[in-house]
């Protein structure tokens, strides 16, 4: 989770971002790491226990009178509702506050049939997860999308996959089903949040990469989600590849040509492999031909990892990441990818940049971008602005409750 920067050191948010590295605490523990008065405590613990954020999880050490209570972060108290949409797939999750997956569905769809279809699909795959869990409150919903996304909105923002879907008000057609908040961001965003979330918590500077039937990237700087001023950032599959070596320039649909997406991506690769007289329709037959030892694909999938290496080199070089981790489908054809990755930084990058750079397969695999849609979710509700929203009305509630109790 997020570092308690910017969290006023004496709201509930401080206290319970205190809990939330899983460790209980007594009143005194608190007490000391906060500096907050045990009265300011007191009812700090009070407000975040009546909310179900924190429980009483057993007693402390007995130092002469009754053993103190210790208090931890409850991360049953709600579920989040999370999905990464790709160009034909999508996984489906319902996670709890501590971003652990609850329950997972993959399910095959076309992104380009538009959001009339495709929404009701995560809708009801929702529901189905959840008829299988005990019964929690929804804290929100995060959805990554194959496409640019104006994060403010939750709006597609001229995605050039996605028919039907540009300025389409997506958290607002979620919202109608389940009456929460509703985040949207692209899909490699989530994958970079995902896998910093659960892989790589202590990384503060570094770049994801998804390569499968396009190419993306999502970066991490200073231990926070780098979008960019339109939320542009780490477009890496329309970025040219240099010397290609090939007298043909690669239309790319983009309008460009010679596009990193356009030569290294799934479906690049798999019209080379039937160049060759190989049966690859997809980006699944590509790393299946990889995985029973076809040498020609082995070697096509080896040149795409070089071609992803060499626009990955600039960014290294002027980013300055501590890793790169490399995911998406066609990761899983397995070394072959990250050796021509790693090939290309290592001799193109500067040696400044890569001394201590480390090159990675994704950890958290084709759970990342739920796991970091479950993530922004997370970071929304508990944020210091929306905790103390719900506080005060938990505060108010207990308050209307003692003055019915003294009436009656």
């Amino acid at each position: 989770m997020e570092s308690t920067l910017g969290v006023e050191a004496g709201s509930p948010a401080a206290v319970l971002r205190l809990l939330m590295d899983g460790r209980p605490r007594t009143r005194a523990e608190i007490v000391t790491a906060t500096g907050l008065a045990r009265s300011t405590v007191r009812a700090r613990l009070d407000l975040l226990v009546a909310a179900g954020l924190v429980s009483d999880s057993g007693t402390g050490e007995s130092t002469g009178g009754r053993p103190a209570g210790r208090f931890g972060f409850n991360p049953g108290a709600q579920h989040v509702l999370a999905a990464e949409l790709g160009a034909t797939h999508a996984t489906v999750a319902v996670s709890d506050l501590g971003c652990r997956l609850l329950a997972v569905s993959q399910i095959d769809l076309d992104v380009a049939d538009g959001p009339s279809v495709i929404l009701p699909l995560l809708v009801a795959t929702w529901r189905s997860l959840l008829a299988d869990l005990a019964g929690v409150e929804i804290a929100g919903v995060g959805i990554g999308l194959p496409g640019p996304v104006e994060h403010s909105t939750g709006r597609p923002n001229n995605p050039p996959i996605m028919p039907g879907w540009d300025g389409f008000d997506v958290p607002a057609a979620i919202a109608a089903e389940f009456d929460v908040p509703v985040l949207v961001d692209n899909e490699v965003n989530l994958m970079a949040l995902g896998e910093h979330t659960a892989s790589h918590p202590d990384v503060a500077h570094m770049i994801v990469v998804k390569a499968a039937t396009g190419i993306g990237g999502g970066l991490i700087s200073n231990g926070v989600l780098h979008r960019g001023a339109a939320g542009a950032a780490g477009d890496l599959g329309h970025i040219r590849v240099p010397q290609r070596g090939s007298s043909l320039e690669a239309l790319c649909r983009c309008g460009n040509t010679d596009c990193l997406e356009a030569v290294a991506a799934g479906p690049a690769l798999a019209a080379k492999l039937r160049e060759l007289g190989h049966p690859a329709s997809s980006t699944a037959d590509v790393v299946n031909l990889v995985r029973s030892g076809n040498l020609e694909a082995g070697r096509v999938v080896r040149q795409a990892g070089r071609d992803i290496g060499e626009v990955l080199a600039g960014c290294v070089s002027m980013f300055n990441p501590s890793l790169v981790v490399i995911g998406g489908l066609l990761a899983e054809a397995g070394e072959m990818l990250l050796a021509g990755v790693r090939e290309s930084i290592y001799r193109r990058s500067l040696p400044l940049a890569t001394e201590n750079l480390r090159i990675v397969a994704s950890g958290a695999g084709v759970t990342a971008g739920a796991l970091g849609a479950a993530a922004m979710v997370v970071r929304h509700v508990l944020s210091p602005e929306v905790l103390d929203a719900r506080l005060g009305e938990v505060a108010a509630g207990s308050a209307e409750v003692q003055l019915s109790s003294r009436a009656t």
